[in-house]
């Protein structure tokens, strides 16, 4: 049975890569398609969430987005990972730092993701389930900013529900060690474990929720380079 296109993609198969690098902006993934990829050719704009697929070196490799939140991205990865055989995704996107000492514009990457999300109870697992990243990709991510001097930090964050929240707690992620707060980087890691594939999450710190220091939307969109930088790298 052929199952694409998609109700939410409108490729079909073989057009995606086996290795995809997305972002929640479409309009960001088109920047990461013009400035990373030789001869980009789109393959979705569905919704407008748009998907290229190009060469980098000599290497396919598509790019695409994810939308905002777990349902979203939980959709998506979903359909390239069991319709379109994506073997790897790596999400670069924006985050909001609960530390004092992770500044913006530093790197995070994703080794864990806590969540508020009711995500894993689809399946039905006798505990709590821990999302972690795939440690080869983790590793090659850490080498990557090492090489390239990127400040970067290693560890958890917190992947929320909500955007507007009425009662954070953020002191109490804080206290547990989580880096920032996102979120999709949950959703993703456990639709990879089911699918028996990898996953990685590079963010970049747009904002402080602490000290309010932020970003425009358009600096988001344009000039967090790094993360894209460190995801091109891995996937070379």
């Amino acid at each position: 049975m052929n199952n694409t296109p998609t109700p939410h993609i409108g490729a079909r198969k073989g057009e995606i890569a086996e290795t995809v690098i997305m972002a929640g902006d479409p309009l960001r993934v088109k920047f990461m398609a013009e400035k990373y990829l030789d001869n980009p050719v789109l393959f979705n704009q569905v919704r407008g969430m748009l998907g290229y697929t190009g060469m980098l070196g000599g290497r396919r490799i598509s790019v695409m987005g994810h939308g905002m939140g777990g349902p979203s991205i939980g959709i998506y990865t979903y359909e390239l990972f069991n319709f379109y055989d994506v073997q790897t995704i790596i999400r670069v996107g924006s985050a909001g730092s609960i530390q004092e000492d992770l500044h913006v514009g530093d790197l995070v990457v994703a080794t864990g993701a806590c969540t508020n999300s009711n995500y894993a109870a689809q399946y039905e697992l006798p505990g709590t389930y821990a999302p972690v990243a795939d440690f080869g990709l983790a590793r090659r991510a850490v080498e990557a900013c090492e090489r390239r001097g990127y400040s970067h930090r290693i560890g958890n964050v917190l992947s929320s529900d909500t955007f507007y929240t009425a009662n954070a707690h953020n002191d109490r992620w804080q206290r547990m060690g989580v880096l920032a707060v996102e979120m999709e980087i949950a959703q993703l890691y456990m639709n990879a474990a089911y699918a028996g594939r990898k996953a990685l999450g590079v963010c970049t710190v747009s904002d402080h929720i602490l000290t309010g220091e932020a970003t425009t939307a358009e600096e988001r969109q344009t000039t967090f380079t790094k993360m894209m930088d460190v995801a091109f790298d891995i996937v070379r």
